[in-house]
């Protein structure tokens, strides 16, 4: 079975899911070509009893971007320039175009994106839907706080919201996955760079308590911080980890055969055809990739310089990576608990040795201050993103007793990479969710926009 987003079925429906395979939906999709266009498909929903949902280039990694027997708006032709101020770092683009495209157009301009999650293949309608977070989040928060406007066109008609401008609609749409309108355009402040290049400092930690305190006490010093753990490690080599922290490249920090300084390359390297007959992410070939991981890292290395796709994208250059993971695909179980609950990070850990569930990646990062999007998913604290492979009887009750772990600890999932989360839990992980239904009940009191994942969660009718 193919891991395609989209695979068509029959007749005008076609079959749709995450990124990580692990539920499809069958809906009917509408190729958005003008914003124009776009407004008629939505009043034309609107007289009908069907719902919508905005979608992107499909990199949620649950049911998020899915519509069960509704429609599916694909935004992705919604590419353009609207307005560019590259002196000032200033951009206003339609919310379709993809964070690659964005970064073709202004890192030889001496610019970069204030925040950017791990793949470069999400558009700027997705990444403030879900309200994403990068390496930097301890020093610039997440995508939402660098957006000076947006043009949102609800159920209620097309609205201009930012910050300051009908601030409770801008702060649900932040983070509120696609669920209090679509967004057609978004006003971006840039942050400035001297180089495509960044300069980074690499490290290695015996064990998660290393880690941990060297994340601590010296993130601070990068603008950017991330740490690959290794949660198969078990004993005194539990969360063994490779911290990757740095900045961007100035000038001076360049060697002399660097001639043109502010270059993007965006390249696939390699690309996985087809989907694997099963699972090839094997536990046995995590432990062996992650030994070999480990131990070519370096001890400690300083100012290396390393490309922006390197940096950022280092999945990016496989195409179709989610292939591997056969048709029953994965998903990604990211969480973060508040600081001062720094054991749940190992809890879980060691849960999931006790189930025997080898995660294929284990990212740990910080993050700052975020308190203004009630469905935003971060909060101060750590966070750690897991790939776990779906099939087997028992990963559902894995899943639940994570959920239960990260409640405890005052935590909560993200849910633009959920795909199974339970309603009554989710509401205790997000005690601000009546202060986001009452904002969007005022501009879609009929629950025209929904999703499979808030009809799972409660939040829109079936």
């Amino acid at each position: 079975m193919s891991t395609s987003p989209v695979t068509t079925v029959r007749g005008r429906f076609d079959l749709v899911s995450g990124w990580g395979v692990g539920s499809r939906s069958a809906a009917r999709i509408e190729r958005v070509e003008t914003q124009e266009g776009l407004e008629r498909i939505v009043q034309g929903v609107m007289e009908s009893p069907a719902r919508i949902l905005p979608r992107g280039l499909g990199r949620s990694y649950g049911d998020a971007a899915q519509c069960a027997g509704g429609t599916i708006l694909d935004c992705t032709s919604l590419d353009r320039v609207v307005e560019a101020d590259l002196d000032h770092g200033r951009l206003r683009v339609e919310a379709g175009m993809s964070l690659d495209a964005l970064l073709a157009l202004v890192v030889p301009a001496g610019w970069f994106v204030p925040v950017t999650p791990g793949t470069r293949h999400v558009t700027i309608g997705g990444a403030i839907a879900a309200d994403v977070h990068g390496k930097n989040h301890h020093r610039d928060g997440a995508f939402g706080t660098h957006v000076e406007q947006l043009s949102l066109i609800t159920a209620r008609g097309r609205f201009d919201v930012g910050p300051t401008t009908q601030s409770d609609l801008y702060w649900a749409t932040v983070g509120g996955v696609g669920l209090t309108g679509t967004i057609v355009e978004a006003t971006l402040r840039l942050h400035p760079i001297e180089s495509g290049l960044m300069t980074v400092d690499t490290l290695r930690a015996g064990d998660l308590d290393e880690c941990m305190a060297e994340l601590a006490a010296s993130d601070d010093r990068y603008r950017y911080s991330v740490a690959w753990v290794d949660c198969v490690a078990r004993g005194r080599h539990l969360g063994r980890s490779v911290l990757s922290r740095g900045d961007h490249a100035r000038l001076s920090d360049l060697p002399p055969r660097v001639k043109q300084p502010l270059t993007y390359r965006s390249t696939t390297s390699l690309n996985v055809p087809m989907t694997a007959p099963f699972n090839l992410v094997s536990a046995a070939a995590v432990r062996a990739g992650n030994e070999l991981w480990y131990r070519k890292a370096p001890a400690r290395r300083l100012g290396e310089l390393q490309s922006l796709s390197s940096f950022f994208y280092p999945l990016d250059a496989v195409g179709n990576w989610n292939r591997l993971y056969g048709p029953r695909g994965f998903t990604q179980y990211q969480f973060v608990v508040p600081f001062g609950e720094e054991q749940a990070i190992r809890k879980c850990i060691e849960y999931l040795h006790a189930h025997q569930i080898a995660p294929s990646l284990g990212v740990l990062k910080r993050f700052g201050d975020s308190d203004l999007a009630p469905l935003s998913f971060p909060i101060p604290g750590w966070t750690l993103a897991l790939d776990l492979p779906l099939g087997g009887r028992k990963i559902g009750c894995v899943l639940d007793g994570l959920d239960e772990l990260v409640a405890e600890a005052h935590g909560r999932v993200y849910l633009a990479k959920d795909g199974r989360l339970r309603p009554e839990i989710f509401k205790t992980m997000y005690p601000r969710l009546d202060d986001w239904l009452e904002t969007r009940a005022q501009h879609d009191p009929t629950g025209v926009f929904a999703s499979d994942l808030s009809r799972r969660l409660g939040i829109t009718a079936e």
